[in-house]
């Protein structure tokens, strides 16, 4: 018998945090709005939260949700995950849920029960639609802004396609998007996985049955078109790569004849069919290797936050923290912000740890093999995700792909075309093949520069690249790589933009190795000198020349133009060293038995340009004799101008200013800019720059200090000008202008030069002019008198002497030696200048052989009066002799100091004065003002 008042049944609900979940209706809200979980699930939650704060062991889990059906426990770990990802609070997951290694887990936050009577809670008229849709088997990460994007484009198109290539986050974008047009539009959805059909004549049938349709005839179509032409639908196509024509057939039917339907479709290309609206979905962004971040800025980037969640599940309780960001970071550039590469090496975290898996991502195909089981197995490696594309495509589009990927970085339409049109059938079918790759998301364009490019992204490079060693053709294809960039080289020469470097550099490392094959890497080496000399690259240059000398027996032509290449970048990279004239010396004897004038013409510049820095003026001039006669027999004027400037530099470092400044200013005079290129113009300085530099260090000697300043200033403004020869500017600042500041002591000028430099080698990184910057930054910072200053100026000056450089040492050596003894370490200084008038006396550099007298006999004023006058005098005289008044009157200031403490100032200051009387300019600089205050004090 039924009772009249029935009691109402009662059912369990729990709170916790923003959560109220409704076990007997199946049913979780976050703040009063249903989420979609799976039975299983949400099975595990109840057990759960019935006993918070208890561990529950994965038996008794296994015992609740899975009663008499034996499962493995990585089903338990996907639905924890899914559980977390529904419980996200704040992007953290792991909040509610905590694992306890090797027992089990626990429900962890404050948890409300509440016994009510059963009733249905109403539920958004959406929420019927929404369980249509299959559950995502991630959280979506960082798309936020795409989804709202892509909102608005449906608004204006009732065909989009969202396209991308594999692994970027399509079907996890399509279904948060689907979710959020149904409960904007209030309207049904219906969605199909495509990805699962074998072959396109399945595809109606496929749609029909997600439609409740039952087709019975060979071609459903006009069945499946009826049936939608009254209703009002999202209908979701999912992965329509492999069945294209079949889908853009479909969908273009539907779009004509079904008004009310709206159509949005994921695919690795477009459908190219009327009215449609393309997505191209971006990859996730992450920071760029300059940016310094903490774990918490670093997390604002989707491609980290993807990162540090997956992690999360792969390895319990992981958190991002600041000392892990920058090879989180550096893994997710390496990916470049591919959603599914992420995902996976995110899940190899419990295996390596983070460090190790960014060392490790070389081996990306090995390591991002692990995804979930739940996902489909495209989706379950990098590798099967890339095969996929890779088999949808035609036998001539997988060899140009497969060709591609020898290309480092970004290429042109032209270079795929050369390189790969013999490979096809011909340049056309190139040009149809980059597009169609294009078009399936095989290839990345951009077309935001002067020339339209092409790049493929890393992993299907390295993916094609694998392809090419399984068909057996990589070295085939390595030898056709490194012989179409010889020739691009040659074509191209010095004017290549650069953009090849690093073809040029694998193809080299290819080439040198074991399996390469050096004779063609030889020849590539010598195409690719100018393109290091633009760039600024010396260091790279020598030692790939070096490996080109060791590899392949060589002609004698090519070992000519290899040891030229390597004396010219050693210069640059090391100073005017021994070795240069050495190399210099073998190439004119090999220019001399082929009679080849051209190399003839370099071998005598590059051992003149050696021999000037030596001060060798007797052994420049011969040189320069027969370099000026093989010049006007080619016609080379401005060779021939070059040439006088180098005798100029020669007479300057040898210490005759008088002919020196003759030399340079008739250069100066005759010079014109060369038109065109030329082997010589590779190689060289601005030569007027060089010129004016050297000019301004002979004025200044000459006691000409405001000349000298106009020369340097025109000298440094030629040379910014002259955008080709960056080391043009680098050399006229620390060879000439900061040295003439340092001198005239005007040391804010310095500084000003030194920020200069420093900003040209943050962008064109060579060693030497480092440590040559180095050494102007100690020697004014111990101008200035900074404690540190004479210590970074002592250590710089020694690995100046360790690099074998010789170009201003014993200047440099002068300048720590006086120091040293300004600061109390006369025996230190001594020695130092010992050294640097061993260096002076035993070559023909003497240029400054007076102020290392002088600085010598500052040294020893204190404990060797005597000898310090005779070193003053002898001073005097060698500057006399040279022209050089500059000298003389530093000398001359010394003398009138010492004799005016002898009390004995007569002699000397009449000397003095009789030098400061053959002054007419550059009263200001310091020298001058040491000696007027010298001959007002005697005056006085």
């Amino acid at each position: 018998m039924t009772p009249d008042n029935p009691t109402p049944s009662v059912e369990k609900e729990y709170f916790f945090g923003p959560f109220h979940f409704i076990p007997g209706q199946q049913l979780l809200l976050c703040e009063e709005t249903p989420l979609r979980v799976g039975g299983r699930a949400l099975a595990i939650l109840e057990v759960l939260v019935g006993q918070p704060g208890e561990i529950v062991s994965k038996r008794d889990l296994f015992a609740r949700v899975w009663p008499r059906t034996v499962v493995e426990e990585s089903n338990l770990k996907v639905h924890i995950a899914a559980l977390r990802r529904a419980l996200s609070d704040g992007g953290r997951e792991s909040q509610y849920i905590a694992t306890v290694s090797g027992r089990g887990y626990r429900f962890v936050a404050p948890v409300i029960q509440q016994n009510k009577p059963a009733s249905t809670l109403p539920l958004p008229a959406c929420w019927e639609q929404s369980n249509k849709l299959p559950l995502p088997s991630t959280r979506m990460v960082g798309r936020e802004e795409n989804v709202a994007a892509l909102l608005r484009m449906m608004e204006q198109s009732r065909l989009v396609s969202i396209v991308g290539p594999g692994g970027i986050g399509k079907s996890t974008l399509v279904l948060q998007l689907a979710e959020s047009y149904i409960a904007q539009a209030g309207i049904d959805v219906c969605f199909v996985d495509l990805a699962p059909l074998s072959g396109p004549q399945f595809l109606t049938g496929a749609v029909a049955t997600a439609l409740g349709l039952s087709i019975h005839s060979g071609d459903g179509m006009p069945v499946l078109l009826a049936s939608l032409h009254e209703r009002q639908l999202l209908l979701v196509l999912d992965s329509c790569e492999h069945v294209i024509d079949a889908a853009a057939i479909l969908v273009s039917s539907i779009t004509a004849s079904a008004p009310g339907i709206q159509v949005l479709t994921t695919s690795r290309e477009p459908l190219r069919v009327p009215g449609e609206h393309v997505y191209r979905l971006p990859a996730l962004e992450f920071p760029s290797r300059e940016e310094m971040l903490t774990a918490a800025q670093a997390l604002e980037y989707p491609a980290i936050a993807l990162f540090a969640l997956r992690a999360s599940q792969s390895l319990e309780e992981y958190l991002l923290t600041d000392a892990d960001v920058p090879a989180v970071a550096e893994i997710c550039r390496r990916l470049e912000g591919i959603a599914l590469a992420i995902e996976l090496a995110a899940t190899r975290m419990d295996a390596f740890g983070v460090h190790e898996l960014a060392a490790r991502l070389d081996d990306r195909f090995l390591l991002l093999k692990r995804g979930q089981r739940s996902s489909v197995e495209r989706h379950r490696s990098l590798d099967a995700a890339l095969d996929w594309s890779y088999e949808l495509l035609p036998e001539n589009e997988r060899i140009l792909l497969c060709a591609l990927s020898l290309f480092s970085d970004s290429f042109t339409l032209d270079a795929a075309t050369k390189f790969c049109a013999d490979l096809m059938d011909d340049a056309n079918t190139v040009i149809d093949g980059v597009a169609n790759l294009v078009h399936k998301s095989l290839l990345s364009v951009d077309i935001g520069g002067p020339r339209v490019c092409y790049r493929l992204l890393d992993t299907t490079r390295a993916h094609a690249r694998n392809k090419l060693e399984l068909r057996g053709e990589m070295a085939a294809m390595q030898k056709r790589h490194v012989e179409f960039l010889r020739a691009s080289l040659e074509h191209t020469g010095a004017e290549s933009d650069g953009r090849c470097l690093d073809d040029v550099r694998k193809a080299l490392s290819w080439a040198f190795s074991p399996e390469g094959d050096a004779s063609v890497g030889a020849a590539l080496t010598i195409a690719a000198v100018p393109l290091w000399m633009q760039l600024l690259l010396p260091e790279e240059c020598c030692r790939s020349v070096e490996l080109a000398l060791s590899g392949a027996p060589l002609s004698e032509r090519d070992e000519m133009k290899l040891r030229a290449a390597m004396a010219t970048a050693t210069l640059y990279a090391s100073g005017p060293v021994p070795a240069i004239y050495e190399a210099w010396t073998r190439v004119l004897e090999l220019a001399d038995t082929h009679g080849d004038p051209k190399y003839q013409q370099l071998a005598l510049w590059g051992m003149a340009v050696y021999r000037s820095y030596c001060g060798e003026a007797g052994t420049v001039s011969a040189l320069a004799k027969r370099f000026s006669a093989i010049a006007a027999s080619n016609g080379d004027h401005a060779a021939l101008v070059g040439m006088e400037r180098l005798v100029g530099t020669a007479l300057h470092y040898a210490g005759d200013q008088h002919a020196a400044r003759k030399h340079l200013e008739a250069m100066l005079q005759q010079y014109s800019v060369p038109l065109g290129s030329s082997l010589m113009g590779r190689f060289q300085l601005n030569q007027r720059s060089a010129a004016l530099a050297t000019l301004a260090e002979v004025l200044w000697l000459q006691g000409f200090p405001d000349q000298a300043t106009q020369a340097m200033q025109a000298a440094l403004q030629e040379a910014r000008d002259d955008a080709g020869h960056p080391e043009s500017l680098m050399n006229a600042i620390s060879g000439a202008a900061f040295p003439l500041a340092q001198q005239l002591g005007d040391y804010a000028a310095a500084e000003a030069l030194l920020e200069e430099l420093s900003g040209y080698l943050a962008r064109h990184a060579q060693t030497l002019w480092e440590t040559l910057r180095n050494c102007l930054d100690a020697t004014l910072r111990a101008l200035r008198g900074e404690p540190a200053g004479l210590a970074l100026l002592h250590a710089s000056v020694k690995q100046l002497q360790a690099g074998g450089y010789r170009m201003q040492l014993t200047s440099h050596l002068g300048l720590l030696a006086s120091i040293l003894g300004d600061q109390g370490q006369r025996d230190a200084g001594l020695a130092l200048i010992e050294e640097a008038l061993a260096l002076c006396e035993a070559g023909a550099a003497r240029w400054n052989h007076a102020e290392l007298l002088r600085i010598k006999g500052h040294l020893l004023e204190e404990q060797a009066p005597p000898l310090a006058e005779q070193l003053y005098r002898q001073a005097l005289d060698l500057a006399r002799q040279q022209g050089a008044p500059s000298w003389e009157l530093r000398a001359a200031n010394n003398l009138a100091h010492l004799k005016a403490r002898q009390c004995d100032r007569a002699d000397s200051i009449e000397l003095l004065r009789a030098v400061f009387k053959r002054f007419s300019e550059g009263f200001e600089t310091a020298d001058l003002r040491t000696a007027r205050g010298l001959l007002d004090r005697a005056s006085a």
